[in-house]
């Protein structure tokens, strides 16, 4: 296995770090943004505007995701007809039913290794790139998401990380392609969040569906075997009842746990 590192954590803590400039935003308006949104059931019969759909698009491409590979796909359903058949695949619920909008979020962890050689000769193309920067996408990438034909590097990987993780903190994951489509998924759901609150902000709304025949959406939208279906979203403006009552949620300290 090789060995490159990219990181030196000493390095980066033996020196003051200073902190940057920043972008100032109005905090109060995006937590307003974040509280408004609901998952909105039912829609007024009301379009959304297409230049709406289009920010909220890129929005949702600016989320984080892992190595900057970007393995998603938003595959906007404007065709009147599918939009309508992916409804019923969506098992027919109001908010598929009723949405002006519907757009199918895919995981790509098929696209790993194309989007990573993207990266390398992006960065290759930058004489300002450094050159631990290129090795992550060169050595590191390769080594954590290569499974080999038929997962056949998956058992010599699995020692490797396991012999490796008794003395050092060492990541251990994705070792099988469930894990690697787990991995493609978090990504996913980030822009997935991205894409919802833009919608918001805009003042429109949202509702994510897990509810739907995965096999059927790929055959509609002709996805590859490797392709994930996330979620589905639907956009649109609230109706009247849309919004199925008060939102509740348990108490916060059933999520946050404090480590002091």
């Amino acid at each position: 296995m090789v060995k490159v590192k990219v990181f030196d954590s000493k390095e980066a803590t033996s020196r003051k770090r200073v902190a940057a400039a920043a972008p100032q935003h109005d905090a109060a308006s995006f937590h307003a943004v974040v509280e408004a949104r609901r998952s909105v059931r039912i829609y007024a019969d009301e379009e959304v505007p297409e230049d709406v759909m289009r920010r909220c698009l890129a929005s949702a491409q600016l989320a984080p995701n892992s190595s900057n590979l970007q393995v998603w796909e938003a595959h906007w359903v404007r065709n009147p007809d599918q939009r309508r058949e992916l409804a019923r695949i969506c098992m027919g619920q109001p908010a598929a039913v009723t949405a002006p909008e519907l757009v199918v979020f895919v995981a790509r962890p098929d696209r790993w290794r194309e989007h990573n050689e993207w990266m390398i000769r992006r960065l290759k193309s930058d004489p300002k790139t450094p050159a631990k920067g290129l090795q992550y996408f060169e050595k590191i990438t390769k080594l954590v998401y290569t499974l080999g034909p038929w997962g056949v590097f998956r058992p010599f990987k699995w020692v490797w990380f396991t012999v490796r993780g008794w003395s050092t903190p060492t990541p251990r994951e994705p070792l099988s392609l469930a894990q690697l489509a787990t991995w493609a998924h978090k990504s996913t759901a980030l822009a997935c969040a991205h894409y919802m609150l833009a919608l918001r902000a805009e003042g429109f709304d949202s509702c994510p569906m897990e509810g739907f025949d995965a096999w059927r959406v790929r055959r509609l939208l002709g996805l590859p075997r490797g392709a994930k279906v996330t979620m589905v979203i639907s956009a649109g403006r609230r109706a009247e009842g849309g919004v199925y009552g008060p939102r509740f949620r348990f108490d916060l300290d059933t999520f946050v746990k404090e480590h002091v």
